[in-house]
């Protein structure tokens, strides 16, 4: 979420704002029906961290990814909400939802979005809505919690979120997290610009993919463990590298093939790792894998908390 959202980023006039501001820009509830994925990069070379240094990013991330639970909750709708009162200073619609797992090839990384301009300077963004769905208009004022339109799948994404940016007057993305740490620098904030802070969880997902063995953790690290494609005769297996995962968290698998369930399973984490590779398949059957699209799901949970969630593919040629 780089240089193609630069026609949503205008200036607007004004100093940066000192107090907090923001609501929750989208209609759900964290640790039940969504999750943050990936928080704000604060490191500007190519490694990440977040605004506390752990690993919810990914380099050259400059915003939050607030994602729901899974793809059928986008078929019933989830709206996004204006996070803060303010004037609609741009809106992008008509953008072609992007097929679940395919590579994006466009142009415009944030899709169909919603920029808003705050009092004091700051503004916000909203990318990745559902073609149609916007319902304000350049110009047009808003209150906090405002719906002003639904997640989909336009632009750069390959899961159902909503990426929220906070952009200073000049149109620089600000961390919300930690707004008044200098730039390139992490630790413990003491400003947030959000009126309730979301709790963060340092635990979470490097990746997931899947592969035709149990992989071993140097593969999947450096990524020559993922297979984009199979044989019929092929076992199937998904796995996930996870971090900070503790004692009593639940793993679940599932992966769908042509028809439905190809298979599921899920385990508790019996000790906490800082590293952890989890990986569960199956060998094929006498009469092969039917042909077609694999998806797998990875799902982790603490306590009933949900945590996150990683999607992979996989071809049975």
């Amino acid at each position: 979420m780089k240089r193609h959202i630069v026609a949503l980023l205008l200036s607007a006039a004004g100093p940066l704002a000192a107090e907090p501001f923001l609501d929750l820009p989208i209609a759900c509830t964290l640790g039940q029906d969504c999750y943050i994925e990936t928080f704000f990069d604060t490191d500007p070379g190519p490694g990440r961290a977040d605004h506390t240094c752990g690993f919810r990013t990914r380099d050259g991330h400059r915003g939050i990814d607030f994602a729901v639970r899974s793809f059928e909750a986008l078929e019933s709708g989830v709206d996004v909400r204006a996070a803060a009162p303010g004037v609609v200073a741009a809106t992008r619609d008509g953008v072609a939802g992007q097929p679940p797992y395919e590579r994006f090839t466009g142009e415009n990384a944030c899709g169909n979005g919603v920029r808003i301009k705050h009092e004091g300077g700051l503004q916000t963004l909203y990318c990745h809505l559902d073609a149609g769905s916007i319902g304000v208009a350049q110009g047009q004022t808003v209150e906090a919690g405002q719906t002003i339109g639904r997640i989909g799948l336009s632009g750069l994404t390959n899961f159902p979120h909503l990426h929220f940016a906070v952009l200073s007057k000049e149109g620089r993305p600000v961390d919300p997290f930690g707004p008044e740490q200098a730039e390139g620098t992490c630790g413990a904030p003491d400003v947030s610009y959000w009126n309730d802070p979301p709790t963060y969880q340092p635990t979470g997902f490097f990746t997931a993919g899947f592969t035709d063995a149990v992989p071993g953790f140097d593969s999947v690290k450096s990524g020559d463990a993922r297979r984009t494609s199979v044989t019929k005769t092929d076992a199937i297996v998904l796995y996930a590298h996870m971090f900070l995962a503790q004692h009593g968290d639940l793993v679940e698998y599932d992966i769908q093939g042509p028809g439905g369930v190809a298979f599921s399973h899920s385990e508790i984490l019996k000790a906490p790792r800082k590293n952890l590779m989890r990986a569960f398949g199956r060998k094929a059957p006498k009469a092969g894998w039917p042909k077609g699209r694999y998806t797998g799901a990875i799902t982790l949970t603490r306590k009933g908390r949900f945590l996150g969630k990683r999607y992979a593919y996989v071809i049975v040629e």
